[in-house]
């Protein structure tokens, strides 16, 4: 039982699976398919696989389980799918489960991508989407109801950082049935508590801080060992969204400094955060670790940290905050976060560009 390792070990240890060489780095499995020993062996392998068994590389692979056991152990979930890309587990966690017919509740604050499953894919084959204020418990009371299916939010908003109370919002889905599905980004495993506080389904888009370096598109659904296999497995794998086996080894190599990088990161983003905060060209800064911010409390209990990310306002609106962003010597201007290099965007003209202004 490894329920006692400390998180560090397990992001060195969890999951590994060694071959008959002994090797002590994890193994990378090139390989899109298997063999079988018989054909009696093929049939019983297509009728019931087990733990050590795989077919199809779209199905599972050995390099890619390993990351799905050590990000399940990290998280406090039973399981995980590993899938192409953080959006690929955001479509995959809510399409799998719901049906045209089917309510979901989700708050309004959310990146880009995610809204346009929500506003477009979903209610296209027939799903009903509400959506409220995350930080207003009363507007999620008002607006889940014995129909709905399903609530979606991020627990730590982007590119806002607006914070959703999951334990209180857990709680009126729960008292109707409906699965909690979060995307838990910017929290990271590291601060995340999202399964201790009520969530039954966690995505991430491990393109982010797992794989640190700005290598590889990459995403997780973290959840029940029943969800995961009986629900989001046959979705996943039949219609193509699982993670390739060298992306997944490349994530196994990052997750083993995760807690140190997100820990420093989030040390540097309060420091980043108190001094924008008294500059006379900043008139706003947002961020949870922060007094001032008014959600600090519930990061405080929810994270116990500020997160990684600092937002801020430059006096003189866009034609200076773009003269800020373009007189940068260390940070690289990109549309990434979570990675070891330091990084700004401006998510009004790039990511988030396609939201009307309000």
């Amino acid at each position: 039982m490894t329920d006692d390792w400390k998180t560090r070990t397990k992001l060195v240890h969890e999951g590994i699976r060694r071959s008959q060489y002994g090797e002590m780095a994890e193994a990378i499995f090139l390989t899109q398919g298997f063999v079988y020993p018989t054909a009696e062996a093929a049939e019983a392998r297509f009728i019931k696989t087990g733990e050590d068994e795989f077919i199809y590389a779209r199905y599972g692979n050995p390099t890619t389980r390993m990351f799905e056991e050590r990000i399940a152990a990290l998280e406090g979930t039973e399981d995980a799918f590993a899938t192409a890309s953080g959006m690929a587990a955001v479509n995959g966690a809510l399409t799998a489960m719901l049906r045209a017919g089917d309510h979901v509740v989700s708050a309004r604050a959310l990146f880009g991508s995610c809204l346009y499953i929500l506003e477009e894919v979903l209610t296209r084959y027939g799903v009903n989407v509400t959506f409220v204020d995350g930080a207003d418990l009363a507007q999620w009371q008002a607006a889940i109801t014995p129909a709905t299916k399903a609530v979606f939010f991020e627990s730590m908003s982007n590119p806002t950082l607006e914070l959703v109370d999951i334990r209180a919002v857990s709680a009126l889905a729960h008292a109707v049935g409906a699965t909690v599905v979060v995307d838990n980004v910017f929290a990271t495993p590291i601060f995340s508590r999202a399964v201790e506080q009520g969530a039954d389904v966690i995505v991430y888009s491990t393109t982010k801080h797992i794989d640190g370096q700005g290598r590889a598109l990459g995403g997780v659904i973290c959840g029940t060992r029943e969800f995961i296999r009986k629900t989001v497995e046959p979705y996943m794998k039949h219609t193509g969204g699982s993670m390739s086996p060298f992306t997944a080894w490349m994530h196994l190599n990052g997750m083993a400094t995760l807690d140190l990088r997100c820990r420093a990161m989030a040390a540097s983003a309060a420091e980043v955060a108190a001094a924008l905060s008294t500059h006379a060209k900043v008139t706003r800064v947002v961020y949870p670790g922060l007094a001032s911010h008014p959600q600090h409390a519930l990061a405080m209990a929810q994270m116990g940290s500020g997160g990684t990310l600092v937002t801020f306002e430059v006096a003189g609106g866009k034609e200076a905050t773009f003269r800020f962003l373009n007189a940068l010597k260390i940070a690289s201007l990109s549309n990434n976060l979570g990675d070891a290099k330091n990084i700004a965007s401006h998510p009004a003209t790039t990511t988030h560009q396609r939201l009307p202004q309000e």
